[in-house]
Formats: C-alpha cells, sequence, structure tokens
C-alpha cells in the first residue's frame, strides 16, 4: 500500500507551484505521487511520517484540496506553509507571520452589502491550543486573501479596512474549511516582497518571485523540525485535560 494511502496526523499545505517546486527540490523524495489537484508526498521529520500537499493557487484549488484532504486522510492538524507580500512599512521582509485571523477581502456587491459575505468568509483561526513556547520567532497577525497579488492600489483600503498587514491568495480559503470541518489548523506565512501605495517589489518579475519563494521555502521546512514536535506534544497535553 502506498504511503499516501493511509491516514497521517499531520498534513502541511502548500499552495502557489513556485512555493511547491522547492519542496520537492529540497525535500528530494523517492516518491511523488498525484491526486486530483497537485502533487504529494511523504518525508520523515524526526519519527514523524508528514504528509506534503500540494493544494494550488488562489482560493477554489485551496478550498477544494484542503477538503480533499480532511475527507481523505482525516488529519488531526492541517499546517500551511508559504509566501505573503507584506505592506510596506507595516511588515518586515523575511518576517514570519502566525495567521490568528484570515480575511477574505476580494468580496464586491453591487446589490448588498459585501461587508456581510466578507464577515462570513472570514475566519478567527483557534490557537489556543499553542502556548508561550511556540518554537519559531513568528508575529502573530491577520491576513488578508483575495484572488489577486497584493497591488499598490489597494493599500491604503486594505490597511484602513482590515488593518493589514501582508496579504496573500489561499489563507482565507484553507481557515474556512478547515473551521467548518473541525481540523486544527497553523498558517505560517513568511513575508517574500513589500508593496507601498507606490509600487512594489515583484511586480512584473515572475523569476524574482520564484526567487523569493525558494528562500521562503528553504526557511520554513527547517522549521519543521522543531515545529513538528512542539504540535503533536502540544495535542497530547491538550486531549490529557
Amino acid at each position: 500500500m502506498s504511503t499516501t494511502e493511509v491516514g497521517h496526523p499531520i498534513v502541511v499545505l502548500v499552495s502557489a507551484n513556485a512555493e511547491w517546486v522547492p519542496v520537492k527540490e529540497l525535500l528530494k523524495p523517492a516518491r511523488v505521487e498525484r491526486t486530483p489537484y497537485g502533487e504529494c508526498l511523504t518525508h520523515a521529520i524526526g519519527n514523524q511520517e508528514i504528509l506534503f500537499f500540494h493544494g494550488g493557487w488562489g482560493k477554489i484549488a485551496a478550498a477544494a484540496s484542503t477538503e480533499y484532504v480532511v475527507n481523505r486522510w482525516h488529519p488531526e492538524i492541517l499546517i500551511n506553509l508559504g509566501t505573503c507580500g507584506g505592506i510596506e512599512g507595516r511588515a518586515q521582509r523575511g518576517e514570519k507571520l502566525l495567521v490568528t485571523r484570515a480575511v477574505t477581502y476580494d468580496v464586491h456587491e453591487a446589490i448588498g452589502d459585501s461587508s456581510q459575505a466578507i464577515d462570513w468568509y472570514t475566519t478567527d483561526i483557534d490557537l489556543t491550543w499553542l502556548d508561550d513556547s511556540f518554537p519559531i520567532e513568528v508575529r502573530r497577525a491577520l491576513l488578508v486573501s483575495g484572488d489577486r497579488d497584493l497591488v499598490p492600489s489597494q493599500v491604503s483600503e486594505l490597511v484602513d479596512r482590515f488593518d493589514a498587514v501582508a496579504a496573500d491568495w489561499e489563507s482565507s480559503a484553507i481557515a474556512w474549511v478547515a473551521h467548518r470541518r473541525s481540523v486544527r489548523l497553523i498558517i505560517i506565512r513568511a513575508i517574500s516582497d513589500l508593496v507601498n501605495t507606490q509600487t512594489g517589489e515583484m511586480i512584473g518579475s515572475l523569476a524574482g518571485f520564484e526567487s523569493a519563494a525558494t528562500n521562503v521555502m528553504r526557511l520554513l521546512l527547517d522549521d519543521l523540525t522543531v515545529l513538528i514536535p512542539y504540535v503533536l506534544g502540544r495535542c497530547v497535553i491538550d486531549e490529557r485535560t
């Protein structure tokens, strides 16, 4: 039986193609399997076999692939690792964000009030099972998600309306599904580039983003060596209380 056919207590979700390619290059798996959404592979961290799953970019793929992972492997913990664009002056390049709230900002209604829909697709992520000994240096922060890159023309609105510090494409969809399926979720996104009201560092530079994404994923994969034992320990502690 394939190792990806058994249950996995922890699944690491990776969204964008530019984030998944370095995962495969760095982990060098002996076997990569296909799913309806993307590739998946297993990799041992300590004594724990971890499933890594490429869920795809954008909210549609993120929501569908998260549901697929939950149904197929029944994980206790989902971990989403990836990049995000930071707002200059409110975030620093390379900074790691532990997402506490994921907001779907790109809902625009002409008939009703779009704020109701935005509220419906906003998720407060339950991190109460974690404690102050979290083993990675992170900043707990809200993240806004939309099916578009962070652009200068939206920076002021996102700051004023949501107090945003950074944005990505998938976090709000992953968080929305995980919450409804009662699966513990950790989202850690590192700032790959900065955007201000005038310009963005990676606008028009796919090669630049791919290089930045490779650097981000290398750091986040290294973090798993301390993160995995920590979250497994917290689950055991939590179940005993």
